[in-house]
């Protein structure tokens, strides 16, 4: 899975994010947290429409890379601060998985689906999304 170099900066109220390896790839949110949801979904967008014009992907840059690119480090200077986004991309298909999990833990994700109102696999896919974002 890509992850994306992105810079975070603002106040309370009015946080931004920029992915610089993806030009004009931008977001925001009145907390950090929103903004950083909001920057994954951005990407993915950006994502789809530059494959939609024909147009190429860029590959994430190495941290290493980043950190040596001077405007990323006159940002750090000035405060931002450098986070992952990852990127993940619906197909548009469904694919049929056969996994082994505890029998309770199955129970376990099974109620937790019934009380959501979502069946087994959209609750499972929900879960492993937030994690991978949460991990970003």
């Amino acid at each position: 899975m890509s992850r994306y170099v992105a810079l975070v900066d603002g106040r309370a109220g009015a946080v931004g994010v920029v992915v610089p390896d993806l030009p004009g790839c931008s977001s925001g949110g009145a907390t950090v947290d929103e903004a950083l949801r909001n920057a994954q979904e951005a990407v993915s967008l950006w994502v789809d429409e530059m494959l939609a014009q024909g147009g190429k992907v860029p590959a994430p840059r190495p941290l290493e890379a980043a950190f040596a690119d001077p405007e990323i480090a006159a940002a750090l200077g000035e405060g931002a601060a450098l986070v992952l986004v990852p990127l993940v991309r619906d197909s548009g298909r469904a694919a049929r998985a056969n996994i082994s999990i505890d029998a309770g833990l199955l129970d376990a994700i099974d109620e937790a689906a019934a009380a959501r109102g979502l069946t087994r696999s959209a609750y499972l896919a929900s879960a492993a999304r937030e994690k991978i974002a949460n991990e970003g």
